[in-house]
């Protein structure tokens, strides 16, 4: 089938208690990655693209890898999305050139001019039949050009959500719950320690604003960005041979899966990706340092990633198996 929106995806994940995941792709290893454990695990999936993966890989390249991926994947239903559009003219150029779904990240603006920009984007994307992912609040951490200091983050108001929705048309609405960009969520200080394991554990995601938010917007769409979990296993493997990611944490999964079963359709992922490909091409460099071909490396990072992206499906987003009627 051709890409195609979110929108039967998100009524269909809303209704059946699910999230879609929306999975970064900045090379081919890792589109290969998410759609073979997509086709394992019969999961649709967003494939998303930040500003940060089309200045690296260029447009073209990207859109051709997944392009390809929608012929070699004929019952995916697959999303080409923008992740943290910055302005009109980003998202113009990318509904322009193939995208399906576009994120405006106005979010850092105040709330009438992210009203503006947002509604901007909205009508010219509909007009092309493409749909539009918003945001209110701003999450903490580092994502490619979006950096946001810990004491400049905000939790979403949903007293703000129904006008917000209602003036910009938007399709999708990301919140700020607890959420964090980056492999460091959290600072040791906003952690507690587990006493038996001696892991930092990370304050709860605040489910009341959550609640209160479907309340007010029944039947909408909700997505979650930041919602990497750093596994241990792969941040092991990146220190064992030579990394170092001290105090590295994610948002534990078991409240993925929570917000996953509520209005939540949308749940981003892109750091644990990171992770597993590079936790496979350090173990695989250091175990044989006679490697100089990229696949023999790049082979073992890939499975990796289809492990994980596998993992996620079935136990975090609970994809798995919701192929019927996507399109």
């Amino acid at each position: 089938m051709p890409l195609v929106t979110s929108t039967e995806m998100f009524k269909k994940a809303y209704d059946g208690g699910y999230a879609i995941g929306a999975f970064n792709v900045n090379n081919m290893e890792i589109v290969q990655g998410i759609t073979e454990a997509c086709q394992e695990e019969h999961a649709p999936v967003i494939l998303q693209v930040s500003k940060g993966a089309r200045a690296y890989a260029n447009h073209t390249y990207l859109v051709k890898l997944v392009e390809a991926a929608v012929e070699c994947c004929p019952d995916i239903p697959i999303v080409l999305h923008l992740d943290h559009g910055p302005d009109f003219e980003t998202c113009k150029s990318c509904i322009d050139g193939g995208f399906t779904s576009v994120m405006i990240d106005a979010s850092s603006k105040p709330f009438a001019e992210n009203i503006e920009i947002t509604k901007k984007v909205v009508e010219y994307a509909h007009d092309h039949g493409v749909v539009v992912e918003a945001e209110l609040g701003t999450l903490a951490g580092i994502e490619d050009e979006v950096k946001v200091a810990a004491h400049e983050a905000s939790y979403t108001h949903p007293e703000e959500v129904e006008e917000f929705v209602s003036k910009t048309g938007c399709d999708s609405l990301a919140i700020a719950i607890g959420t964090s960009h980056g492999a460091y969520k959290f600072k040791p200080e906003q952690c507690t320690r587990d006493p038996k394991t001696g892991r930092l554990v990370p304050p709860p995601l605040a489910f009341d604003i959550l609640h209160e938010i479907e309340e007010k917007l029944p039947g909408f769409p909700i997505v979650l960005h930041g919602s990497s979990s750093v596994p241990e296993e792969y941040v092991k493997i990146i220190d064992q041979y030579g990394g170092n990611l001290p105090n590295a944490v994610g948002i534990p999964e078991e409240q993925l899966r929570e917000a996953s079963k509520s209005a939540v359709c949308k749940i981003n992922i892109d750091s644990d990706s990171r992770l597993a490909y590079t936790a496979g091409v350090r173990e695989t460099l250091a175990q044989h340092p006679d490697y100089f071909d990229p696949r023999q490396y790049g082979k073992v990072a890939r499975k990796y990633m289809t492990e994980m992206y596998s993992h996620k499906i079935i136990d975090v987003l609970g994809s798995d198996h919701k192929l019927i009627n996507c399109d």
